[in-house]
C-alpha cells in the first residue's frame, strides 16, 4: 500500500524499531481497515465572506480576493502551527516558520514587513508596543484554539486603522457548543530533526483539552494546551547545542444571552512561551550558538456587548493586553507593555442594498524602556457597501487617524466591482484604491536599540485590479494585480531613520481552486512581487503553493501539499553582505482516518518529505524530513 511504501522509505535508516514506528505502522493499518464506518460529508455553501466589509456578503459581492481558512482546513492541518498554516496562501511568506520552533518570524505580505501587517483576535486589535514592529508575536498562539481565519490581504486602514496596510489576519477563537457539556482532546508527537540527523525520536509534544457548552442561554468554553520542541540548534553549527521552546495557553470565553435583542461575552487568555535562542556574543560579535533565552507573556482580558435591532446592530469591543517580556544574552534587555483597545461601531442595514458602518476606535499603548513611554490613538471611521441588483458593487469609507503624537491624518478607500451570473456562478473584475498611515511605535522612538523620536510617519498608497470566475460547483480562478507605494518608510542603519527615496512594490497573484472529480480537490496559488527600489530581506520574488486532497472513503483523507520558495536576498552577519539564497521546493504530506461515529481522528503528518537542506534565513537552522502522529477525541 502506498503508505506503507512511505513508512517504509522514511525508516529505512532505523537500526531498531521504535515506538514511532510501530504506531506508524499500525495507524496506516487502521486507516484502510476501518473503511465501512459513516462520516458527516461538508456540503459546500456558498462562500461568505466578512472582514473586508465586516457585514456578511456574498464572495460575488465582495471587491476583494478574502482568503478563508476554514474550520475543515484547519482540522486537517491539526499538528502544525498557525504560522505554517498561514505561509501556505498567496502573497504571504512568513519566514522562520521553516526552522527552529523558536525562530523570530518575519512576515511579509505582498513585500511589506511585520508593521505592516494587523492581527485580529475575535475583533479586537492585537499588537504588542515594546516590540520593534509593534506586531502580535504570532509564536504566542494555539492553532487548536481556532474557528478560522479570515486574511485580507491590501490597505484596509479604512476599517482598521494604524498598521493595516498590507494585510489584516482576522483569527475568530472556537465557540462553544450547542450541548449542555462537550469535550475535546488533541494529543500529538512527533520528531524534531535537521537534513543531517534523522534519528526518528519524539522531540516534538503538543497538547490541548477543551471543555465548553451551552446552559440555557450560558455559554462556556475553557482551554489549556501546551506546545514543546527540543532537539534543533537555532544556529547551524558543526557541534550545535539543543534549543528547546515550550509554551503555554490557557483560554476562558463566556457568554450569555439575556433576550433576543442583547447579548454579552467576556474572554481571558494567557499565553507564554520560552525559548532558547543564538545570539552574537562580545568580543567578537558574530552570529555563534550561545546559550541565551528568551521569555514572552501575554495575559489579555476583554468584553463585548452586542444590542441588535431591526435592520442593525450596536456593539462594543474592548481588552486590555499585558505584556512582559525578556531577553537573556549579552545585550539582554526587559520589556513590560500595556495596551487598551475600544471599537464602537453601529451597523445598519438598508433595504439589503445599502450596508453602513460608522464607529469609533481608541487604542491606548504604553510600554517601559528607560521611562514609561505612551501614544494614543482616538479614530472615527465610516464605511459604506453598496449592492445592486444589476451586478455593481461598491466598497468606500474614510477614518480619521487622530494620534497623540503626530496629529490627524485622514485616509480612504474605494473598492468597486463589477459581477454577472454564469450558468450557475459569476465572473467578477475589480479594483480598489486605498491609503494608509503608519504611525512609528514606541520602540522605534524610544527603544533600547537605534531609537530615533524625531521619525515621521510612513504613508502608502495602494492600488489593485482583478478578475475572478466562480462556478459554485468546485471550481473557482482569480488573479490580482497591486501596485504599493510608501513614502518615509523606518529603515534602520545605525538608527532608525526615514528612507530618502520612496519605495514601490508591485506583482500579482494567481489562485485556483478545482474539484476535479468526486472527493478530490486541487488548489494552487501563485505569487510575483517586485520591489522596484532598495532592497528587501527575505522576500522571494516567486512563491508558488499547491495541494491535492482526496477523501479516500467517507472517514479517511490524504493529502499531498507542495511549496516552491524564490531566490531571495538576506544578510551574512559574518561579512555584513547581503547574499543571495538559492530557492527550494517542498513536499509534506498528511493523512486522517475517524472511527468511533467520527468522535476519534487518528492522523499522521510528514513533513519536507524528500529531506530537502537549504537555508530559509542565513546561517540558521531548517528543519528537515518529520513526522508527528496524533488523535483527536471529541465527546
Amino acid at each position: 500500500m502506498i503508505i506503507h511504501a512511505i513508512l517504509d522509505l522514511l525508516f529505512i535508516k532505523m537500526k531498531k524499531t521504535n515506538v514511532l514506528s510501530i504506531l506508524c505502522l499500525g495507524f496506516s493499518m487502521i486507516g484502510f481497515a476501518q473503511q465501512q464506518i459513516d462520516s458527516t460529508k461538508v456540503q459546500q455553501l456558498d462562500e461568505v465572506v466578512i472582514s473586508d466589509s465586516r457585514f456578511t456578503l456574498k464572495r460575488e459581492n465582495s471587491g476583494k480576493t478574502v482568503i478563508k481558512i476554514s474550520q475543515q482546513e484547519i482540522e486537517r492541518n491539526q499538528g502544525r502551527t498557525v504560522t505554517e498554516l498561514i505561509n501556505t496562501k498567496s502573497g504571504i511568506e512568513i519566514n522562520g516558520s521553516r526552522s527552529v520552533e523558536g525562530q523570530n518570524l518575519g512576515t511579509f505580505v505582498r513585500g511589506g514587513n511585520n508593521r505592516q501587517v494587523l492581527v485580529l483576535i475575535d475583533g479586537v486589535q492585537i499588537n504588542d508596543p515594546s516590540l520593534v514592529s509593534n506586531e502580535l508575536d504570532l509564536r504566542l498562539l494555539d492553532l487548536n484554539t481556532i474557528e478560522s481565519i479570515e486574511i485580507i490581504k491590501g490597505a484596509s486602514s479604512t476599517l482598521y486603522g494604524n498598521a493595516a496596510a498590507t494585510a489584516v489576519i482576522n483569527i475568530t477563537t472556537k465557540k462553544s457548543s450547542k450541548e449542555a457539556i462537550s469535550g475535546s482532546f488533541l494529543s500529538v508527537i512527533g520528531t524534531n530533526q535537521t537534513q543531517d540527523d534523522l534519528n526518528y525520536n519524539g522531540a516534538s509534544f503538543t497538547n490541548n483539552v477543551s471543555i465548553n457548552g451551552t446552559l440555557n442561554k450560558f455559554r462556556y468554553l475553557a482551554s489549556f494546551g501546551n506546545r514543546y520542541a527540543d532537539g534543533l540548534s537555532a544556529a547551524k553549527s558543526d557541534s550545535p547545542e539543543k534549543d528547546p521552546f515550550s509554551r503555554y495557553n490557557t483560554n476562558l470565553k463566556l457568554g450569555y444571552e439575556f433576550s433576543n435583542s442583547f447579548e454579552i461575552s467576556a474572554y481571558a487568555s494567557l499565553d507564554k512561551f520560552k525559548t532558547d535562542i543564538d545570539g552574537f556574543p562580545a568580543p567578537t560579535y558574530t552570529f555563534a550558538d550561545t546559550n541565551d533565552e528568551y521569555i514572552s507573556q501575554q495575559k489579555r482580558v476583554g468584553i463585548s456587548p452586542k444590542y441588535s435591532y431591526n435592520n442593525g446592530s450596536f456593539q462594543v469591543n474592548a481588552a486590555f493586553t499585558k505584556i512582559d517580556r525578556e531577553t537573556i544574552s549579552d545585550f539582554g534587555s526587559v520589556n513590560e507593555a500595556e495596551s487598551v483597545v475600544v471599537d464602537a461601531f453601529n451597523k445598519y442595514v438598508f433595504d439589503e442594498t445599502f450596508y453602513t458602518i460608522v464607529g469609533l476606535n481608541y487604542g491606548d499603548y504604553n510600554s517601559l524602556f528607560a521611562t514609561e513611554e505612551s501614544f494614543t490613538n482616538t479614530d472615527p471611521y465610516l464605511n459604506i457597501v453598496y449592492v445592486s441588483d444589476f451586478g455593481l458593487n461598491l466598497n468606500a469609507g474614510g477614518r480619521l487617524n487622530n494620534h497623540s503624537e503626530y496629529g490627524s491624518h485622514f485616509v480612504y478607500s474605494l473598492n468597486p466591482s463589477y459581477s454577472i451570473p454564469v450558468k450557475s456562478g459569476y465572473a467578477k473584475v475589480f479594483g480598489s484604491y486605498a491609503t494608509s498611515f503608519i504611525a512609528p511605535n514606541l520602540s522605534q522612538l524610544f527603544g533600547f536599540f537605534g531609537a530615533n523620536p524625531e521619525l515621521d510617519p510612513e504613508e502608502n498608497v495602494t492600488l489593485e485590479g482583478g478578475i475572478e470566475f466562480n462556478t459554485n460547483k468546485g471550481f473557482r480562478v482569480n488573479g490580482v494585480y497591486f501596485n504599493r507605494k510608501e513614502e518615509n518608510t523606518i529603515v534602520y542603519t545605525t538608527a532608525y531613520e526615514n528612507a530618502t527615496t520612496d519605495a514601490t512594490v508591485n506583482g500579482f497573484e494567481l489562485e485556483a481552486q478545482v474539484d476535479v472529480v468526486k472527493d478530490l480537490t486541487i488548489a494552487t496559488n501563485y505569487t510575483f512581487t517586485e520591489l522596484k527600489d532598495g532592497v528587501r530581506l527575505r522576500v522571494p520574488k516567486h512563491k508558488a503553493n499547491a495541494s491535492v486532497g482526496y477523501d479516500i472513503c467517507k472517514n479517511s483523507y490524504v493529502s499531498l501539499n507542495y511549496q516552491f520558495v524564490g531566490s531571495r536576498t538576506d544578510t551574512n552577519f559574518a561579512t555584513f553582505t547581503n547574499e543571495d539564497l538559492n530557492s527550494y521546493s517542498l513536499i509534506d504530506l498528511y493523512f486522517s482516518h475517524k472511527l468511533i461515529n467520527n468522535k476519534l481522528k487518528l492522523f499522521a503528518n510528514v513533513t519536507n518529505l524528500f529531506n530537502k537542506d537549504y537555508f530559509e534565513i542565513l546561517g540558521y537552522t531548517t528543519r528537515g524530513r518529520n513526522v508527528s502522529l496524533g488523535l483527536n477525541l471529541n465527546l
